[in-house]
Formats: structure tokens, C-alpha cells, sequence
């Protein structure tokens, strides 16, 4: 018991975990027992020790990291176990190591004896933080982010398990003024996921001031069943008394639930925010099985990340352009090979995504087959062609051939 005792707060430290690394570890531990197990129940060399590949992945990912000691290592089995567990953590604290000047409110967590699980979304004008709330609260990364505005253009669905419940989150495309079709589509999405939850968190970014936008999206939950909680986004970046200000403007827009500050990239509050938020979800059996962290079929996550990896460097409007359908997927033995195509709406704009040689292409395929190699856990061959579809997000056939 002693020694459960001392290799459980050299793993944890002194940092008491959030809900998505804990989330993110009994992931890990399953997939590591599911290892051992496909291997015949036999460690590595036959010995009682752990393999010594086939360690638990270091960040909070998909796939099966690449870490470990090789078989000839002479370093105590001990050590090795205590040095990756500390390099596992300290990965998988990348949203809640840096120090943060604000301070954290107590936790509102239920202590009922109740198990509660339902659905919860995140909502906001584009850029808000949604995504990158998401993946934090998650503890995986299921959503694609960038700086660029509408990211998002999928419903996402991430499962949060707890002891006590089951939190699904719902990760939407930023509500705007549509000025194609696609852009109405994406705004029925949002519609549609609001009369469908149970909690809506509406993410005001506290480094810009409330806007139109901001009391056009609070005037439209009046109508609706779901409890609304008020979600103050990169309070990383500002001021205690500019965050102050901000907390002030929004509490004036609508009688939420509750107004919880947080920022996903500190980790500040976020383990509260999901506290506010399960809080309301109804009393209700499990809703998925443990090792669930999201339903979206593996090509669309795919899609998603080679796009997510295309829309860096881009600029004007070329990020809203861009769109992603994977043709194909093989799997031959250890190796995945994925046949994927870019679609843009003009020549010009061809040439911006494949760039000199085929430099760029280059790099958006490298950039992206390590992110689906992390999702996948194996070997993968991406193969990438850049089409041209003419005024795609305005042409109905076009948007269906695209999944929208």
C-alpha cells in the first residue's frame, strides 16, 4: 500500500489532475492492458517485467505513443517506470502548467451520490475559444483549432467520463452573418445542437470587448429548455481588472446559470467549468461505453487535421475555401495508406496550397500525417491532390459531395 502510495504522487506530484488528463490516463491504462493482452498476456522478453515498448503515450492523443526503454536498456524496471510516469505527466499538464495570475474560484462539484450524464455545448461567435475549450475539457485533441475565424465547420462530440457522470460535449462552428450557403448550413448546425442539449456554455473572449454578436447569440436562448452558463474565454491574456470589466458587460446580457472565467491553454478553472456544467445534467445512466472519447468516424477526423494543418501560414480568404474529403483508406498490415483531396474554388488558389515545387503540400502532408499517425497509432502514407471546385461553398452538389 506504501509503495502504491509513493509511485501514485510521483506520477500525480503535488497538481491534482483535471478531469481530461484524467479522462486522458484511464485511456491509456485500457490501451496498454489491451496491448498486453493481444500480445498473449506475455510481457516483452518473456520476463515479469513491462514491455519495454508499448508504453502508455506520452500527451494526451489518440494513438499509442512511441516512448519507452529499448529491450537491451539495463535501467531498473523502477526508474523506468518512475521516469516516463513523470514525462507523462508533465506532458499531459501542457494545458495547466503555466502559472496563472488569476485566482481560481472553489469547485462547485456535486457530492449528491447522483450519476448524471447528458449533453452539453459550446457556442459563440467565431474565434471564441470553443474548440480549444474542448480538447482541453476532453483531454484529447477532437477538434481541430486555429486562429483563423469558422474553423470549426463539424458537430464534434467529445465524452468526458467521470466517476460520478458522463458529460458528451458538443464542440460547434462559430455562429456568424452567413454570406454563402455553406455558411447557412453551418449556422442550422448550431440551431439544431441548442435544441438538442441539456447545458449551453456561451464563450465571450475576454481580450475583446462584448459586441453585437455577443447580445445577438445571448437574445437567442429565451427559447430554449437547456441551462446557460456564461464561458469567459482566454482570460490568460488580459488584466484582473480588464477581466473584471468584461465579467461586469456580460453578466448584463442575459441571467445565466453561471459565469465561469477560464483559459483553456493555463488550465485555469477549467475542472470548475466542468463541475458548473455537469452540475445541471440530468439524473441518467452511462450513455457510452468508457473507452469512447468521440463517435465522429475516423475519416472525418482525418479530413480534419489535414485541414487544420493546411490552413496554417494561409491568409485572406483563402482559409474559408478550403475544404477536405478523404477518397480512401487502406490498411495493410502496420501501414495506412490515405488518399485524400484538397478542394479550393479557384487556380489561384491552387497554386497558394501546393506553393513553389510543391514545397507547401509538402509540408501541410508531413505536418498532418504525425497528427493522424497520433490518431491512428500506426505507420501512415498520406497521399494529397489540391482540386479546384468552382464556388464550392455556394453549389448544393458541391456541399453534399463535402459532407456539409
Amino acid at each position: 500500500m506504501a509503495e502504491e502510495k509513493s509511485e501514485r504522487r510521483l506520477t500525480e506530484g503535488e497538481r491534482r489532475l483535471s478531469p481530461g488528463e484524467r479522462n486522458a490516463r484511464r485511456r491509456q491504462e485500457r490501451q496498454a492492458a489491451k496491448r498486453l493482452e493481444q500480445s498473449g498476456g506475455q510481457p516483452a522478453g518473456g520476463s515479469g517485467q513491462k514491455p519495454a515498448t508499448g508504453q502508455k503515450p506520452a500527451g494526451p492523443r489518440f494513438g499509442a505513443g512511441k516512448g519507452g526503454a529499448q529491450p537491451g536498456s539495463t535501467r531498473k524496471p523502477r526508474a523506468r517506470k518512475a521516469q516516463a510516469a513523470a514525462a507523462e505527466t508533465r506532458t499531459e499538464s501542457s494545458y495547466s502548467q503555466k502559472v496563472h495570475r488569476h485566482k481560481a474560484a472553489s469547485s462547485d462539484k456535486q457530492t449528491d451520490g447522483v450519476y448524471r450524464a447528458g449533453f452539453a455545448c459550446f457556442v459563440g461567435r467565431p474565434n471564441a475559444g470553443k474548440s480549444t475549450l474542448t480538447n482541453a475539457i476532453i483531454g484529447q485533441k477532437i477538434a481541430i483549432t486555429s486562429n483563423k475565424p469558422q474553423t470549426t465547420r463539424h458537430i464534434i462530440r467529445g465524452i468526458l467520463h467521470r466517476p460520478d457522470s458522463q458529460l458528451v460535449l458538443v464542440d460547434t462552428p462559430g455562429l456568424h452573418r452567413p454570406r454563402t450557403l455553406l455558411g447557412e448550413r453551418l449556422n442550422d448546425l448550431v440551431r439544431e445542437t441548442w435544441s438538442e442539449v441539456d447545458v449551453i456554455g456561451i464563450c465571450f473572449p475576454a481580450d475583446e470587448p462584448v459586441g453585437r454578436g455577443d447580445r445577438f447569440i445571448s437574445s437567442e436562448m429565451n427559447d430554449l429548455k437547456a441551462t446557460v452558463i456564461a464561458v469567459v474565454t482566454k482570460v490568460d491574456l488580459v488584466s484582473p481588472q480588464l477581466l473584471a470589466e468584461r465579467l461586469l458587460a456580460v453578466s448584463k446580457l442575459y441571467e445565466f446559470a453561471a459565469i465561469v472565467p477560464v483559459s483553456a491553454v493555463s488550465g485555469h478553472q477549467v475542472e470548475l467549468l466542468t463541475d458548473a456544467m455537469v452540475k445541471y445534467l440530468p439524473e441518467s445512466p452511462q450513455l457510452y461505453p468508457d473507452d469512447v472519447l468521440t463517435e465522429e468516424p475516423e475519416q472525418v477526423l482525418i479530413a480534419e487535421l489535414i485541414r487544420e494543418a493546411a490552413l496554417e501560414g494561409v491568409r485572406d480568404e483563402l482559409p474559408h475555401s478550403i475544404a477536405v474529403l478523404v477518397e480512401e483508406m487502406q490498411v495493410e498490415g502496420k501501414l495506412t495508406k490515405i488518399y485524400a483531396d484538397l478542394y479550393v474554388e479557384r487556380s489561384s488558389q491552387k497554386s497558394i496550397v501546393i506553393g513553389s515545387k510543391g514545397e507547401r503540400l509538402k509540408q501541410v502532408g508531413s505536418q498532418a500525417r504525425v497528427q493522424i499517425e497520433e490518431l491512428l497509432g500506426t505507420k501512415v502514407y498520406l497521399d494529397l491532390h489540391v482540386r479546384v471546385a468552382k464556388e464550392w461553398q455556394r453549389d448544393p452538389k458541391q456541399l453534399r459531395k463535402l459532407g456539409f
